[in-house]
């Protein structure tokens, strides 16, 4: 019995695995030792997942700590109910100040007048606004660079209304096996961090450890891991699968809205990049295209499944809409008998149906971009199904 609760205004969706995602926590706790804290990254609408309904789920199995790179996206998990500790992996505008303050949201902070006016709005509400200190150990990005990090602190420490809550980086290359860049970041700030001891700073969470790291680098793990496109089932490099078992939480799914035989010769899509081959060839349109982020560099490139088997997706795919090609009868590689399409029939286009499975990964190959990006792109507009 399906007991999925559809859309009842689309015939497309992004289908959600809660219970994925859980296990995915439990899988990356085990790679940690006991007492590490456990910060889940659910910034891009938790990678296009939800970020409300996966903070949700992975407070169930003990999350520590939630991350995100907005104000909005702080405020939404703080309308959606979640108490923990969030932060902002970046500063944000000054003008955004009153907002942290009102919900209790920890920036990253590497600019002195920005903590200058944290610390001053705190203290107008009778609190301290808690931070956590970003430092640039080489990636030439955003952070206060390393040798500017104990004279940025005497500066910091004096400013009223603020609490250090933690010191942290981020890595470059740490999907990387013995790669001397990574060698060199994790050396600065393990040595940044240790300044700030001798001088006096407590640096209170000490954290680096993004997915890669968490998996392949146990000596980064300090006092807490930050897991990102990890959650979600997605592997940052080929280097972390063998060593951690993930499961992919997302799955994109439509149902059929038209189908006709075109005779042979006949177009398809715009600019009829796709003719009908031979009689008999079902052409079927589902409503889901570029604009819901299935790219226009798919187009004539990617599978369809359907009852468990690949379809061929034929003709550019429009911003609204795509078609595939059934033969019935014949599916792709395994050449066995389908039965015919009919308006209403469920496809997938990313997950699981039957035995075949489309990874999130298969479609970043195809369109030569990361897993992170397309993951990504699907939450321009389907809406989703948690299951």
């Amino acid at each position: 019995m399906d007991t999925r609760q559809l859309p009842a205004d689309r015939w497309a969706w992004v289908e959600v695995d809660l219970d994925a995602i859980r296990r995915n926590v439990r899988a990356f706790k085990d790679c940690t030792r006991s007492g590490t804290r456990f910060c889940a990254v659910v910034k891009a609408n938790a990678y296009g997942h939800g970020a409300v309904r996966v903070a949700q789920a992975c407070r169930a199995v003990g999350v520590d700590m939630f991350a995100v790179a907005t104000v909005a996206e702080g405020i939404a998990l703080r309308d959606g109910g979640i108490t923990e500790p969030v932060l902002l992996l970046a500063q944000p505008p000054v003008t955004a100040v009153p907002d942290l303050v009102k919900h209790n949201l920890m920036p990253a902070v590497y600019d002195l007048e920005f903590a200058a006016r944290l610390g001053e709005e705190a203290l107008r509400h009778g609190t301290s606004a808690r931070y956590h200190l970003k430092v640039d150990t080489g990636m030439s990005r955003i952070g206060v660079p390393c040798p500017n990090v104990s004279d940025f602190m005497l500066v910091a420490d004096r400013l009223g209304g603020l609490a250090l809550d933690g010191v942290f980086t981020h890595f470059a290359t740490a999907d990387k096996l013995s790669d001397w860049d990574f060698a060199l970041q994790f050396k600065r700030f393990r040595d940044t961090v240790q300044t700030l001891r001798d001088h006096g700073v407590d640096p209170g969470i000490v954290h680096c450890a993004n997915t890669p790291a968490t998996v392949l680098h146990p000596e980064a793990h300090f006092d807490m891991v930050r897991v990102g496109v990890g959650l979600y089932g997605l592997h940052p490099a080929d280097t972390t699968r063998g060593s951690i078992k993930l499961e992919q939480a997302m799955s994109v799914r439509a149902k059929v809205t038209r189908v006709v035989e075109p005779a042979v010769g006949e177009g398809v899509g715009y600019g009829m990049t796709y003719r009908v081959a031979r009689p008999g060839i079902q052409v079927c349109t589902i409503p889901l295209g570029y604009a819901d982020g299935l790219s226009r560099v798919y187009s004539n490139r990617i599978d369809v499944l359907y009852q468990g088997r690949r379809f061929r997706q034929v003709g550019n795919i429009c911003m609204d809409q795509c078609m595939f090609e059934v033969e019935p009868g014949l599916a792709l590689a395994k050449r066995q008998r389908v039965k015919p399409v009919e308006a209403g029939d469920e496809v997938t286009l990313v997950g699981r149906d039957g035995d075949e499975f489309v990874s999130i990964e298969e479609l970043a190959q195809k369109m030569g971009t990361i897993n992170y990006e397309v993951a990504c792109m699907f939450d321009m507009r389907l809406p989703k199904v948690y299951v």
